[in-house]
């Protein structure tokens, strides 16, 4: 089974908790590159992690979650080989994954219940890329290529 990253600040802790156990009972192999608890914590040391834990292919795709998903995407989304999407609903997982092949779903703690993140990360998990025009689009989001 696929191996998934997990990374959050103190504000998204809690709802990575319950999505790393919901995906483990699923069968997935998970990595928590923290934090590991709701003291006080800056997302860009644990999204940093967990976007090298991708980089060398420790695991494949990646779960982050902050007060409102923003902050850690901005942080993911500074390495060029991550693309990572805030969703709130499954639509929105869904096209991030058919449409952007993203490779990290962002998460907002603070807005999402455990039962709507659970179907927000299925839906960000069993969805194809559809490649296509799609991948003619991503080639272009680098800056550089590395």
């Amino acid at each position: 089974m696929e191996k998934i990253g997990f990374a959050s600040d103190h504000a998204g802790f809690e709802i990575k908790e319950v999505i790393k156990e919901y995906l483990a009972n699923k069968g997935y192999d998970v990595k928590d590159y923290g934090t590991y608890s709701e003291e006080r914590a800056d997302y860009p040391d644990f999204a940093h992690a967990l976007a090298k834990g991708i980089e060398e292919n420790e695991v494949t795709r990646g779960i982050a979650v902050c007060g409102s998903g923003n902050g850690i995407s901005m942080a993911l989304n500074k390495h060029p080989q991550i693309r990572a999407a805030l969703a709130w609903n499954t639509e929105l997982a869904k096209l991030a994954s058919a449409h952007n092949n993203a490779n990290v779903l962002s998460l907002p703690g603070r807005f999402v219940s455990h039962a709507e993140a659970k179907a927000i990360v299925d839906a960000f998990l069993t969805t194809p890329f559809e490649g296509g025009r799609h991948a003619d689009r991503i080639k272009k989001i680098p800056l550089s290529q590395e």
